[in-house]
């Protein structure tokens, strides 16, 4: 306390009121222990203690403001996320928003995480990554993996989010989200490198993966087991999507067929041929696709199915240069030709009008579905080497299932070990 009662006298002794530093200095007895030589060292600490409560006190409401945009956004996700001012159907990945740099070799795998703002990276550098895609920054480091981790997708039961991740050294690897990323099981079963890994629907707890033994094996995450073998091209496996209601699989390989395949049964419903050389990925087409796919294939569609119906549409990119659209019953219905080099990945749209691929021609390349797949952008600028892999953000759901909006966030990951990210 003597120290604020020399402020107080120190600062009226500076504005000239004597009676009040008189009266103080004889009311609080300081005339022994506060000389008048000491008062000038005084002077100014009380205004600046003022000074600096003012600067705190508008800190604290511009915090405030702050911490109210950040809650209402909190509250609602996707309109932090989707450009409000431009139709997110139409959105395309331009220049882009986040560089992340952090692994040491070749990135070979990305995934988004599906309500949160994490995204996971996987490298030729045997890590996996955690970065938050929203603010550009990484979170931490997985390690586990002893070789290349070769794919990696999020998914599980609704209340507990998990990743997997497979790799060449034959093992795919849970990791618990929920609690800091711990690995929580490990599966084994393959005998050659796990090229793919996916799980079959959003909500349950099975998990596909496939390998270059030719073989895919569907496990319970959480048991820890293999439910099924299926034995499939009689050669490596490169690429493989389940369709959105997990009750069909698409794969393709080193055999230059793919194959759809019925899960639950383990038969094949269809083996589709037509490239030239290895088939590197697939993807079944979204439901808002078909009606430009089924203009494409020369097929009336009344209405488009829902969400959880049976796909009736595939995308496949290969080592011939080309992407490639079929129905699931085998039938060719386009060839795409743009790209210089391998087509190493591919993603559809989620409003449906777009299909955009990536390639070891150093590309981003999109394809307007709605103009019989015509190449309307390529973007030769994103990564300095070979563009390995890329994803869209899903879509939010609401707790009644129902869709909140399409997000307008894209990541793709290259050679360059760099993973850019599109919002």
């Amino acid at each position: 306390m003597v120290c604020s009662h020399k402020a107080m006298i120190g600062y009226l002794s500076l504005i000239d009121a004597s009676k009040c530093v008189e009266i103080l200095w004889k009311e609080l007895e300081l005339q022994d222990c506060f000389p008048d030589e000491s008062i000038k060292k005084y002077e100014r600490v009380l205004e600046s203690k003022w000074t600096c409560v003012t600067k705190l006190n508008a800190q604290i409401a511009k915090l405030v403001v702050e911490k109210a945009r950040l809650e209402s956004e909190l509250l609602s996700p996707s309109t932090a996320i989707t450009r409000p001012t431009q139709d997110p159907n139409k959105w395309l990945p331009s220049t882009p928003t986040y560089t992340l740099e952090s692994h040491r070799e070749a990135i070979t795998c990305i995934a988004f995480h599906p309500v949160h703002s994490s995204l996971a990276s996987g490298s030729e550098d045997c890590t996996i990554k955690i970065w938050d895609w929203e603010f550009g920054e990484l979170e931490r480091t997985l390690k586990g993996h002893s070789q290349t981790v070769t794919d990696l997708d999020f998914g599980g039961q609704k209340d507990k989010i998990l990743l997997a991740s497979s790799s060449d050294d034959l093992k795919i690897k849970i990791w618990d989200p929920s609690n800091d990323y711990a690995n929580i099981r490990t599966l084994a079963g393959h005998d050659l490198p796990v090229t793919s890994v996916r799980f079959l629907k959003f909500g349950e707890n099975r998990l596909v993966s496939a390998s270059r033994d030719a073989s895919i094996r569907i496990w319970n995450v959480t048991m820890g087991y293999c439910i099924k073998t299926i034995y499939s091209h009689g050669d490596w496996i490169y690429g493989l999507s389940p369709s959105v209601n997990g009750e069909l699989l698409v794969t393709g390989g080193r055999d230059q067929a793919a194959t759809i395949w019925d899960v639950a049964s383990g038969q094949a419903k269809a083996l589709v041929r037509g490239h030239d050389h290895h088939i590197e990925c697939c993807a079944f087409a979204p439901a808002a696709s078909y009606q430009s796919l089924a203009a494409m294939s020369g097929v009336k569609v009344s209405s488009s199915p829902g969400k959880n119906t049976d796909a009736e549409f595939v995308a496949t990119g290969g080592r011939d240069k080309t992407v490639k659209l079929w129905n699931i019953r085998g039938r060719l219905i386009k060839t795409l030709v743009g790209h210089d080099s391998w087509v190493q990945d591919l993603v559809f749209h989620p409003g449906g009008r777009y299909l955009l691929s990536v390639g070891d021609d150093c590309t981003v390349r999109c394809w307007d579905l709605s103009q019989d797949a015509r190449l309307v952008m390529t973007d030769e600028q994103t990564h300095r080497r070979f563009v390995s892999c890329i994803r869209w953000v899903p879509n939010l759901e609401a707790q009644d299932g129902a869709a909140t909006g399409l997000r307008c966030v894209v990541a793709t990951g290259g050679r360059d070990s760099c993973v850019r990210i599109f919002k």
